[in-house]
This record gives structure tokens, sequence and C-alpha cells, in this order.
């Protein structure tokens, strides 16, 4: 993170230092409802809201939530969570008697711009790219297998995958290991770890301008920063229908759907973004406009303050 005060910490004191110092109006606390307790233990007094993200399959968010309602409707005013459905659901079911807020996440479309970098692909060869962790729910598997069915079709097809070497499920990374070699994708793979995010522009600029694509195979997405930052960045979209990512993806108006997790609809709808140039860029131009319409910083910040408002903890203004 640049140009804002953020602090990294898990010390007591440290915590109460900085809410001290802050003087904030209210504290968001993400995810971690164990948090709410622990500020309150600590002896913060001021408003808290909890804000769900990433919360994972829907059986995955129905347990966490369902847990966390207690320490939420104990310890915060209200709660946030993007306007997807399955959340919406949980929320209604396990949070109806505080008060709910949806809202857009932001995409920080001043950064997140189309950037010519030739130099990171010098062959030149169509790059069909992915973004995530080696966890079930990314559902990498099918990744692998749409990537093997490609390049029997495309041999020049670059696969780049973009992930975290430190971070996978038990398990996962070995199961990954043998079906990459079971595939026969080592030679054509390249696995990047742990970019920085400020870099990222660059590479899904690159992968857009190859002619190839950025492939989301997840089960569920609460909301697909993924997808929405290679769509600001004028790469093309080609995605699972995970719920949260059908904010931003309109079936060949800004990005592509395959809806059954078909391999073999897959291999059709990304032939038809490497094929039709003119469909893909009219999908492009359209991809980015939509992001910075819909999901630019200012219009996160206005949503924030009217959260703040309806609530109480700031004059209307």
């Amino acid at each position: 993170m640049a140009d804002i005060p953020h602090f990294i910490t898990n010390n007591d004191g440290d915590i109460q230092k900085v809410l001290s110092d802050g003087r904030y109006d209210a504290v968001i606390v993400t995810c971690d409802h164990l948090m709410l307790q622990r500020l309150r233990g600590i002896g913060y007094q001021g408003p808290l809201i909890y804000e769900a993200q990433g919360l994972g399959t829907y059986e995955e968010a129905q347990s966490t939530l369902q847990f966390a309602s207690q320490f939420i409707r104990r310890y915060a005013r209200a709660a946030i969570s993007t306007p997807t459905s399955h959340l919406m659901v949980l929320f209604q079911t396990y949070l109806a008697d505080i008060p709910r807020f949806y809202i857009q996440n932001m995409i920080d479309t001043g950064r997140f711009v189309h950037i010519g970098a030739l130099g990171l692909n010098p062959s030149g060869k169509p790059i069909l790219g992915w973004i995530g962790r080696l966890e079930k729910n990314k559902n990498w598997r099918l990744f692998l297998e749409i990537s093997a069915a490609l390049k029997k079709q495309r041999p020049d097809l670059q696969i780049w995958m973009f992930e975290d070497a430190n971070i996978s499920e038990p398990g996962e990374r070995a199961k990954f290991n043998e079906l990459v070699r079971d595939l026969n994708l080592m030679p054509d793979l390249k696995i990047r770890s742990n970019i920085p995010h400020d870099h990222m522009p660059h590479y899904l600029s690159v992968i857009g301008d190859s002619g190839g694509f950025v492939l989301s195979t997840s089960f569920v997405e609460g909301f697909g920063y993924a997808v929405a930052e290679a769509m600001s960045c004028r790469c093309p979209v080609l995605s699972t229908d995970s719920d949260g990512v059908r904010h931003f993806i309109d079936h060949n108006r800004t990005g592509k759907f395959f809806k059954t997790r078909s391999v073999s609809e897959a291999v059709r709808e990304a032939s038809e973004l490497m094929d039709n140039r003119a469909l893909t860029e009219s999908i492009r131009v359209q991809a980015a406009q939509h992001i910075r319409t819909h999901f630019s910083p200012g219009r996160y910040a206005a949503d924030i303050v009217n959260i703040m408002v309806a609530l109480g903890l700031r004059p209307y203004s």
C-alpha cells in the first residue's frame, strides 16, 4: 500500500495507540469476527462495523457467518457486503436484526489501466492467464484441463499463472504438480509467485495485447478482484458464472461466461475471444469503461460516507 497511513501489528498495545491517535469515527473489521470482541476487550468504545470479503464457497461462507453472527450481532453496529446474491441471502439469514449495507468494492482505476509492456512478452505469442490460490474454490484443476485442450489447438499458446507459493490448501500443491506433469504442461507453463500488486497492470495489459485473455475458474466469488482488475487493464476475461463476477461481466459485451464448467464450452468461448478480433476489441473497450464507471474509488468513498450518515456517525451534507 502507498500514499495512505497503514499499520501492521498483532500487538494489543500498538492497536490501542493507533485507535487513540487516529480518533476514528468508526472501525471496519474485515472478515475477522474475533477482532470485534478483541477491540472491545482492549477498551475501544467507538462504533464497529463488520465487513464480509472472500468467504469462499457458499458452504464455507455459510459456516463462517453462522458462527460469526454471535460476535457480529453483539459487538457491531452494522454489517457490509458486496451485493452478491449468496452473501445477501446469508446476511438476511444470520444478521437480520442489525443494519445491513450492500455496496460494490472498488478497483484502483487510477493504477489499473492499460500500460504498454511488450518487453514482458518478447515472443509476441498469445498468453492464457490465471490468478488465484491453489485451493479447491479457485478450481485450478479446471484451468489446467482447459489449458491442455487449448494447447492442442494452439501449440504456440503460453500459460501464465499468478499465485502465492506460500499459501495453498494442504495437499493441493502436490496434486497440482502431478496434474501439470500428467497433462504435459510444464514446458509451456510459467508460474509467477507474489508479483507486487502495482506490477500487475503491466502483466494484465500484455496478456490482453498478446491476443490472449485471463481465465477465471472459481466455483464462487464474493466479488472477483482479479477479474475486475484485468478488465480495467483492457485484458479480456472468460469466467465461470461464479456469482460475484456477474456485477461486471455481461456476456459478449464486457467479457465472456462459460456457465457449465465444461472444458469443451470453455474452449469454444476462448477460441472466439482469440479469433474474433472485432468482438474482442469491443469487449476490451467496454469492459474498461464499465469498471471506471461503476467501481471507481470515488464511488466507493461516497458509498462509505452514505453508510456513516445512515448510522448517524456523521452529519448529512
